[in-house]
């Protein structure tokens, strides 16, 4: 045997091999079978290349991968990894060789590449962790430091906290940890689902390697070898969420042109030779355009120039704060805000400073040693060398062994690094080691984690409010025994504990018109279930937006309502109205709000929506709660289901109130991990494990998806039907 490829009832690939190499041969294969259109355009994307086929919409990406030197990091990252680490860079060139020998017989199957009039190219070793690197390059959000600064300029210090939120632009989880002694079988469960952007086809590979050192079943990332964030060795299973640690920052750098190309101003005042070279990127239907390239001794300049910064945007920090104006801020960032805000003379620009740039490091030498694993000593030592992104590792093994945990890099640098950008000329903002990631314990015998501050607090500066965590620790709690069928029912959770605010606002009214007042008599006895079917849930919805985009265009925050001309993948960060609608509790919560008549802004948006449904619902949340997808090729208009959840409920399929109720994010991938008998796991994806449209398996899992059912774990070779040996 040297390898072979088997599929279960639902496409599902599962690979068998005579060793660890042979078998990252076989992933690459059948990844590039399966998603060599998605491979592709991934491969693109982390080179800053997707723009020679899709075109000039993908330019803005192209362009902040060429200034963030992502391919060159991978690069980088590779050529480091063979010298620590000789036998998994072997392993990743193994995949790659795998991926390379498919790839024209997968692209023949996948109409996008005639659609797009795409030839399959080759892979480089490095190719894995590029696109690793692409994927999370904005996991740690750093474009919200520019929009803190934006705050800051035009609000004062003391907005920043009201609208600390996370938003549609970040990627968050739920995982709950239930130890032996919560569970029927008195073993350990482990289960949850990882919110991202829906894409298809989906970034998670359902997939089973086996060969003679491991069996493992899990979540991996298409593009990349092995199984990093959801796996089950059949003695050990782990998964992750996102601690929102941060970890990335940006500088305020002053450049100049020389005879000889551009220079930094340092912090021991010294002008230094940045690097500094210019790329041309092809652009289909349009002429290529060219990139300016620059790196200080800090990082690449993602923002501006030696010329300055783009029109519109400032040319100074935020100076000019009032005493005292840092107070209403989380401790976190008072710090950041208090200090250091100058103003330098001269062009300036921004670099962003991230941890695998500087150590050449992407934690690959992780994912053997998990996929080796055969008990939580065995994760933990593994997780140890992970980099980024940052995360809340959970897991557990058969013997009772369980781990709670961060894992990943986080440099030791000053207060202010983590909250705003920082000038670059000045001593204090360099970066002094690394954190030790936090550990943490069970409750009751439970633990969950969904992005909330928490375990990961002293690495963070924003989180998800805790109503997620919260609801899933109350559920946990209604009873003393659980069994893995019990988990889909917390997984579809839609109780909307951010509701309450601008319902008991919705109480206070006083002078409502009849249709206005039916409205909030349907509202009022509502159950704060954002289900499908509900037709409460759709007019909340209605008048939750409503009172949003009031918001958002008030003239007090008219100065926040144009964002600076940042490039456009930075943009999303600095929008008001997803801002306001994410940061809709904490506006309606605060004591003042600038002058704002919050009551009369509800009141209306009551009247707007009666006014269009003359005091009346008729649809359902359903109707405009709707799936989707991220596609690199749309190919016409995407009917997708009707959906139930929020951004805040447990299930957190996410609109962006105000703006649409189109999901675009949720659960990319479902869990139930069972160390009792693997084979009562369970798992779903949004779609299929197929990525070749109109094939069996391209969407065949969705139904369930929807509606919260599980695909059961096989892992007997008995029971699946071979496909090929390789």
């Amino acid at each position: 045997m040297t390898g072979e490829i088997f599929r279960d009832a639902w496409g599902i690939p599962h690979l068998r091999a005579d060793g660890a190499r042979e078998l990252a041969r076989v992933q690459g294969r059948v990844t590039a079978l399966d998603r060599a259109w998605q491979l592709e355009v991934e491969r693109h994307r982390s080179q800053g290349t997707s723009a020679s086929f899709l075109g000039a919409e993908a330019l803005p990406w192209d362009r902040f991968v060429r200034r963030a030197r992502l391919d060159d990091t991978a690069r980088r990252c590779f050529d480091a990894l063979e010298r620590r680490d000789p036998e998994t860079s072997e392993w990743v060139r193994a995949y790659v060789d795998g991926v390379n020998e498919s790839l024209a017989e997968g692209a023949r199957r996948s109409p996008e590449f005639a659609q797009a009039g795409l030839a399959p190219g080759r892979w480089e070793p490095w190719t894995p962790l590029g696109i690793w690197l692409g994927i999370h390059i904005l996991f740690a959000g750093f474009p919200a430091k520019l929009w803190r600064e934006q705050v800051v300029r035009h609000l004062g210090a003391d907005a920043v906290g009201l609208f600390a939120a996370d938003g549609p632009a970040t990627s968050g989880s739920n995982g709950w940890l239930v130890s032996g002694e919560r569970t029927v079988t008195g073993h350990a469960i482990i289960a949850g689902d990882p919110h991202r952007f829906i894409e298809e086809p989906g970034v998670y590979q359902q997939i089973h390697l086996s060969c003679p050192e491991f069996d493992v079943v899990g979540l991996a990332v298409p593009g990349v070898p092995g199984i990093a964030h959801f796996g089950h060795t059949g003695t050990v299973a782990w998964a992750i969420t996102n601690a929102m640690a941060d970890y990335q920052d940006l500088y305020r750098e002053r450049l100049r042109r020389t005879g000889a190309g551009v220079e930094a101003l340092d912090p021991d005042g010294v002008w230094r030779r940045a690097v500094r070279h210019t790329e041309v990127v092809e652009v289909a239907g349009e002429e290529p355009a060219e990139v300016e390239v620059i790196e200080t001794e800090r990082g690449p300049v993602i923002i501006g120039g030696p010329e300055g910064l783009p029109e519109g945007v400032p040319d100074g920090l935020s100076e000019g704060l009032p005493e005292g104006s840092q107070d209403g801020l989380p401790e976190e960032l008072q710090e950041g805000f208090s200090a250091g805000h100058v103003r330098a003379d001269g062009p300036l620009a921004v670099t962003l400073r991230y941890p695998p740039r500087v150590t050449a490091d992407l934690g690959f030498s992780a994912l053997l040693p998990l996929l080796r694993a055969r008990g939580v000593t065995d994760v933990d030592r593994a997780v140890d060398l992970w980099a980024e992104p940052v995360n809340v590792v959970q897991a557990a093994d058969t013997e009772g062994g369980l781990l709670h945990r961060v894992a990943g890099k986080v440099p030791v640098r000053s207060e202010a690094n983590r909250t705003r950008l920082v000038p670059a000329w000045q001593p204090g903002h360099d970066w002094r080691g690394w954190h030790e990631t936090p550990r943490g314990g069970l409750t009751d015998g439970v633990a969950a984690m969904a992005n909330q501050r928490g375990l990961a607090a002293p690495l963070g500066v924003e989180f998800a409010p805790p109503h997620r965590a919260d609801r899933i620790t109350a559920l946990l709690g209604e009873k003393d025994q659980w069994s893995a069928a019990d988990m889909p029912a917390i997984h579809m959770d839609t109780q909307l504990a951010s509701a309450e605010p601008l319902l008991g606002m919705l109480h206070a009214l006083e002078t409502l018109s009849p249709e206005a007042a039916r409205i909030r008599r349907t509202l009022l006895v509502w159950d704060r279930r954002m289900d499908a079917d509900s037709v409460a849930a759709a007019g909340y919805a209605a008048v939750r937006g409503a009172v949003v985009r009031r918001l958002a265009a008030h003239p007090a925050f008219a100065a926040l309502s144009a964002p600076p001309a940042y490039p456009e993948v930075l943009l999303p960060w600095l929008a008001l109205l997803p801002r306001v609608g994410f940061a809709l509790e904490h506006l309606l919560r605060a004591e003042e709000l600038y002058g704002i008549d919050r009551a009369e802004i509800v009141r209306e948006a009551v009247e707007e929506v009666a006014a269009a449904s003359a005091g009346q619902f008729t649809g359902t949340w359903g109707d405009t709660h709707r799936l989707a997808p991220w596609r690199a090729l749309p190919t016409g208009p995407y009917d997708g289901p009707g959906l139930s959840g929020d951004h805040d409920c447990v299930l957190c399929t996410s609109a962006v109130p105000g703006l649409t109720d189109l999901s675009a994010r949720g659960p990319a991938a479902r869990y139930v991990w069972d160390l009792a008998d693997r084979e009562a796991s369970r798992w779903v994806v949004p779609l299929g494990a197929s990525g070749i449209p109109a094939t069996p398996h391209h969407r065949d899992q969705l139904p369930l998806w929807v509606g919260g059912d599980l695909v059961p774990v096989v892992t007997d070779f008995t029971e699946f039907e071979k496909e090929s040996d390789v």
